[in-house]
């Protein structure tokens, strides 16, 4: 059962007030949908799912909170966005869908046309000038309060389960857009974003890193990746099926990548930077025998209301912070591994989008999952 967002949008309107006396800015605008969804407990301002930005923001001063949002949305924003919890925190302001300088005027006017911040700054109007939002904002978002971890356990439990299920029903003749397809239904189906199904057969598995699906078909080795999102929350994985029995070489291949990602599993305790994982993932590639892996696609980095918050390279210096969820996400041609971690307090992880009925093995005491032999 998913928590009311009630005491959460509490806590983090007083964040923004706090912010807002600690800039002495009257006013913070979210417009992206990920920072829409933060501040909403999980409401959704997403029609375009390819959109950064969606159809409403959220307008927070000292004294107030709207979401704005045109005549277009607002009934079902009414309906279906801002009921319970949300409805009692927000108040809803609805401008005409082709006056757009009427809910700049609103925003002048409760703003007292002072200073604004926003995740994604502006400045429509002269007087009304936008900057970007403090990092300890920012940081906050990244870490994750009990009834975001609720959510996002859910998400990653229907992420999971949408996976087996499409990988579990496909067949060596289908072409790549059938299997993301049905991986793409079975997402929708548990009420979750498909914001991205990569998908690859036997031929363009060794090729590319990123394979966008295509007419060709899959098989008998196939990969399939979700960035699946929900209340706002990606859960990101990745998994792979052999129509028969997997050939030893590439049996060796998985093997190698699930000790790769220990490595950096290893390394994600509270504090670490996340160019000290990086590192560590490094040094494994060359362990196994491939030094240059790692310059052939990143390697994840942390997650939550982006796919990803921050990836990790040489030079991200941001370090790991208790509740903060975490995906990595090393490869070799033909070859990769990804599941979505929280890191909690005690320093142990939780993997959200382990499911139970696909075949894992062990590996430094975590289950991992291997490619399914249909």
């Amino acid at each position: 059962m998913v928590m009311q967002p009630g005491t959460e949008i509490s806590e983090k309107l007083t964040s923004i007030r706090d912010t807002l006396e600690e800039t002495g800015a009257a006013g913070v605008r979210l417009r992206g949908t990920d920072w829409f969804a933060w501040a909403t407990g999980g409401a959704s301002n997403t029609v375009l799912l390819a959109a950064e930005s969606g159809v409403a923001e959220v307008l927070v001063t000292p004294d107030g909170a709207w979401v704005l949002t045109d005549e277009i949305e607002a009934q079902r924003f009414r309906d279906e966005e801002l009921t319970g919890d949300r409805g009692e925190f927000y108040q809803l302001q609805v401008a005409p869908w082709a006056e757009s300088t009427k809910r700049e005027a609103f925003v002048a006017e409760v703003t007292r046309e002072g200073k604004v911040l926003s995740d994604r700054p502006v400045s429509l109007l002269p007087h009304s000038p936008e900057m970007l939002l403090p990092t300890a904002l920012v940081q906050q978002k990244r870490t994750l309060l009990p009834s975001e971890l609720d959510r996002y356990r859910q998400v990653g439990r229907l992420a999971s389960e949408a996976m087996t299920e499409a990988l579990t029903q496909a067949k060596p003749d289908w072409t790549e857009h059938q299997l993301a397809g049905v991986g793409a239904a079975a997402l929708w189906k548990r009420g979750l974003h498909p914001a991205l199904t990569l998908a690859a057969g036997e031929r363009r598995l060794p090729l590319y890193r990123h394979p966008t699906a295509s007419a060709a078909p899959i098989g008998q080795v196939a990969m399939m990746v979700f960035c699946a999102r929900g209340f706002g929350l990606y859960a990101n994985l990745t998994r792979f099926i052999c129509f028969g029995s997997l050939a030893a070489e590439q049996k060796e291949l998985h093997r190698q990548v699930r000790e790769i990602e220990a490595a950096a599993l290893e390394q994600c305790r509270r504090g670490t930077p996340l160019n000290q994982v990086y590192t560590s993932l490094q040094q494994a590639y060359k362990q196994q025998g491939y030094p240059q892996a790692i310059y052939e696609h990143h390697q994840g980095g942390t997650t939550g209301y982006l796919a990803r918050e921050v990836v990790a390279n040489p030079a991200t210096t941001d370090c790991l912070m208790a509740n903060m969820a975490i995906a990595w996400n090393p490869s070799l041609r033909g070859g990769k591994i990804e599941d979505t971690f929280v890191l909690h307090p005690d320093g142990s992880l939780e993997d959200l989008t382990f499911d139970p009925n696909w075949p894992s093995v062990e590996v430094e005491g975590r289950s991992r999952p291997v490619p399914l032999e249909l």
